[in-house]
């Protein structure tokens, strides 16, 4: 597949929810083009993965939608966007979320840096998965997304020279200091910069990771919330998230418009 995607291109199924680009893209397939970008790329490439509540961020704040619209690649992380894409006549083939990404990629050849998290964290998560999947990880810095915290950041990455830069600064800091730093980055040898949200924390056992079971089910807000009951505020934009998306669906189903194009991936 990587084979593929360097000499003719990879097209994937770009899907709306609620005006933002979700990429019809399995585990797999996400990591065999991030593997073809960190070979081939000429510039940095931006993956987001995206759930309901940046998708409302998004829609409140139009400098982090820009991000979202511009990124290479966008996955569908958070059972609502499958709920949303299913509703409107567009399903979506599964999750591809930043701790599975994470995971998948640690047993690839990459080199990867891990950038975020609170002090100590992200070492942990390293040591892990250097252990467990024999992870090649050139570098490790909690860092932050202010900007006068940004050039001790960059030199730090620059000096290690990764192949994918993971970003745990929370959604959406995280997402927008990629995009902000992509010539800096780009310059450092940064092929692919993924925002990653918690996953350092679940990796390194700061936080359980919810049972298979809950994840299979789309239930790990509801398994977050009551391990973290200081979530609630953050989630209460889902259920307006749900009523939007069942609207624009039921929209979308009686406009006749059931496909959406694909789009070509560079």
């Amino acid at each position: 597949m990587t084979e593929m995607l360097a000499a003719t291109g990879w097209k994937l199924r770009r899907v709306l929810i609620l005006g933002l680009p979700v990429h019809d893209v399995t585990l797999a397939e996400a990591v065999q083009l991030i593997l073809a970008w960190s070979r081939e790329a000429s510039d940095l490439q931006q993956v987001i993965t995206l759930n309901p509540e940046m998708v409302m961020a998004a829609r409140r704040d139009p400098a982090f939608r820009a991000v979202v619209e511009r990124a290479a690649l966008v996955t569908p992380d958070g059972i609502g966007l499958i709920l949303a894409a299913h509703c409107r006549g567009t399903p979506l083939r599964g999750r591809v979320t930043g701790v599975d990404l994470v995971e998948a990629l640690a047993r690839t050849e990459v080199r990867l840096f891990f950038l975020g998290a609170a002090p100590g964290v992200a070492e942990r998560a390293a040591a892990v998965l250097a252990r467990s999947a024999g992870a090649t990880i050139v570098g490790t810095w909690a860092g932050s997304p202010r900007p006068e915290d940004a050039p001790e950041t960059l030199a730090r990455i620059a000096a290690a020279r990764p192949d994918v830069l993971c970003v745990a600064y929370g959604a959406p800091a995280q997402d927008c200091w990629i995009a902000r730093h992509r010539t800096e980055l780009t310059a450092a040898g940064v092929r692919v910069a993924l925002g990653v949200g918690g996953t350092f924390d679940y990796l390194a056992g700061i936080v359980p990771r919810p049972p298979r079971i809950v994840r299979h089910l789309g239930l790990e807000w509801l398994y977050r919330l009551l391990r973290q009951p200081w979530r609630w505020r953050r989630q209460l934009v889902l259920p307006h998230f749900a009523l939007l998306a069942l609207a624009d669906g039921l929209a979308n189903r009686l406009a006749g418009r059931e496909h959406d194009e694909p789009e070509a991936i560079p």
